[in-house]
């Protein structure tokens, strides 16, 4: 249902059923760009596995993932317990049930500490899981509310990543040179991705543009993911590794920058991958715009700056080694911060699927999701 990447048609994570299984079917980005690898998982422990070693990564996407892990969970319950459970479920059940979904909840919020989408995405599961267990349904029936409710995350996902790149795209101008860092493309979400998004609309209308990108290590998201998914598009791209971007900002060959956002606290401040920051003082000092693109589960009313926002630290052999092979010497000491937080002072504007916030963001933001929740969407706050 969810199939509509930019040009190449390639979906990120999707659900499959047949008579005999449900499937969550992401593509393994750890594989790209060498091999297009499809995986089909089948229980939501491996699930929670592909979000923890980065096989599917970026907020939206691990959100997506995570919503149908639990969906997961409880079709296969149904499917074990004979595929026709159509009595009303009794409070004992509605009890254990809720139980199974608290352990399945837990299972994969525990992956990732960082991107709020995940634990936005399972909250949102729980509340829909709540409201069908307190108003008394059948097991067959919740099973499959629960999907559409996966499902439905995931469209309004890619929904979102359209809109986002509509008003992203208003402040690209014809000819204009970017920059971007990480992976904020299709892959990253449920299509079109976010910081992405306004560079494929932008090339979509017939403006001319060339993008910077990032390397992005340790792990290389830049050079793995985003420039495979502009060679895909067709939009020219120079990678560059990381320490070359004051270098091509001083030679004013960078007009705008635009990055994505695992989580954007109350004030603006966001916490994105590691050397963001650092991106974000060099758009400072040379004068040039300083874009963040993300939907508004992305944003977390609940924290009131960056300061609170937790940061991953992830395993120091993705320093050590590039994929497999040693580049340190062994039993060096290391760090490994998956995420750095940036002050909302260096951003110039936030683009999400609702608007353009500019400053002060603690006003703009909240503004964004009041005229959200008209809609009857909850916010994270």
């Amino acid at each position: 249902m969810i199939n509509e990447h930019p040009q190449h048609g390639l979906r990120t994570v999707w659900w499959e059923e047949s008579a005999h299984e449900g499937v969550v079917c992401m593509i393994d980005q750890t594989a790209l760009p060498q091999d297009l690898v499809t995986l089909r998982l089948t229980d939501e422990e491996q699930v929670a596995e592909a979000i923890r070693t980065l096989k599917v990564r970026g907020a939206p996407a691990i959100g997506v993932a995570a919503a149908f892990g639990i969906a997961l969970a409880f079709h296969r319950l149904l499917k074990e317990r004979g595929g026709d459970e159509q009595e009303t479920i009794t409070p004992q059940q509605a009890q254990e049930l809720q139980e199974r979904l608290r352990a399945v909840s837990d299972l994969l919020a525990s992956t990732r500490p960082t991107a709020v989408n995940l634990f936005w995405a399972i909250e949102r599961m729980q509340r829909r899981a709540g409201a069908l267990l307190s108003g008394g349904c059948s097991l067959a029936w919740l099973a499959q509310r629960l999907r559409d409710e996966a499902q439905a995350i995931a469209v309004e996902d890619f929904e979102a990543c359209k809109q986002m790149g509509v008003y992203g795209a208003q402040l690209i101008a014809d000819g204009a040179s970017l920059l971007t860092h990480c992976n904020a493309g299709a892959l990253a979400t449920a299509g079109w991705g976010t910081a992405l998004a306004p560079m494929y609309a932008a090339h979509k209308a017939g403006k001319t543009i060339h993008v910077f990108v990032d390397e992005t290590r340790p792990i290389l998201q830049g050079a793995r993911l985003t420039a495979w998914e502009l060679q895909q598009e067709g939009i020219p791209l120079t990678l560059i590794t990381d320490n070359m971007a004051a270098h091509f900002m001083r030679r004013g060959e960078i007009n705008a920058i635009f990055v994505g956002a695992d989580r954007i606290a109350a004030n603006g401040d966001f916490a994105n991958k590691i050397g963001t920051y650092g991106v974000a003082v060099l758009a400072r000092a040379h004068s040039i715009p300083f874009y963040v693109v993300a939907p508004l589960s992305t944003i977390d009313l609940k924290l009131p700056s960056g300061e609170q926002i937790p940061i991953e630290q992830r395993n120091p052999t993705e320093v050590t080694a590039i994929r497999g092979v040693p580049v340190a010497p062994a039993g060096v000491r290391v760090a490994n911060p998956a995420f750095d937080v940036t002050p909302h002072s260096y951003v110039t504007a936030i683009i999400t699927e609702r608007g353009i916030a500019r400053p002060p963001y603690d006003v703009a933001l909240r503004a964004l999701f009041s005229s959200h929740q008209h809609n009857g969407k909850q916010a994270n706050g």
